[in-house]
């Protein structure tokens, strides 16, 4: 809106700039952006995530089991920058997310949070996402969808889902929705969600197990 002048310019330069995205998957084209993005764009980064290797085409959708677990994800990845540029300063305002549901239903869930996956140490590394992948490589083999796993990032422990496959969204848009803020300073990180009233603190040592975050520089 900061570069066009009517609604109708801006349904032209969102137009342009659609065309230059890679294609929506075959057979997903009514599915929500934020549904589909996920399976839109190769993942660049060199070390991949959890459950999607590097480079790799195929997309992965990471949901949580409860709002909470979601938050701690988001709490962790956000401290992680500030741990890899140990110059930059605290944000003076909060920064404001949305959260929003999905209905998900499938036949076929590999479920890592039950016997003998559940508190298997290679499979939840901190870092090292070598035998997570694989695994997704071989539940994609299976034709299985949606892996369980437990979050290595909430203190509490809480579910996330890995989905392998758009198939398995229930509906093609996101069922709920909240907002969040997240407060960042020297003594962690406090998220606040105003509708429903909840509010999650994180204090210094919530994240102290990742080795990234053993030097973490909490002045600045």
């Amino acid at each position: 809106m900061k570069v066009t002048d009517t609604l109708a310019e801006q349904e032209i330069l969102e137009r342009l700039i659609e065309a230059t995205k890679p294609p929506v998957p075959s057979g997903y084209e009514g599915l929500h952006f934020l549904l589909m993005t996920p399976f839109r764009y190769s993942a660049t980064n060199p070390y991949g995530s959890r459950f999607r290797r590097p480079n790799a085409s195929d997309g992965v959708f990471y949901a949580a089991e409860h709002p909470s677990t979601a938050i701690a994800e988001m709490a962790f990845y956000r401290l992680l920058f500030f741990a890899e540029s140990p110059g930059t300063s605290w944000p003076q305002n909060p920064g404001e997310y949305t959260g929003f549901a999905v209905e998900v239903a499938t036949e076929r869930m590999l479920d890592l949070t039950a016997s003998p996956f559940a508190g298997h140490a290679p499979l939840y590394d901190l870092v090292d996402y070598t035998l997570a992948q694989a695994v997704a490589d071989r539940a994609r083999e299976a034709a299985i969808h949606v892996i369980k796993y437990t979050s290595v990032r909430d203190p509490n422990k809480g579910s996330n889902f890995a989905i392998l496959n758009p198939s398995v969204f229930a509906r093609h848009e996101p069922v709920d929705r909240q907002s969040w803020k997240l407060y960042l300073d020297s003594n962690g990180v406090r998220a606040v969600c105003e509708a429903p009233r909840v509010s999650i603190a994180f204090d210094q040592d919530a994240f102290s197990a990742d080795p990234r975050m053993k030097e973490f520089v909490w002045k600045r």
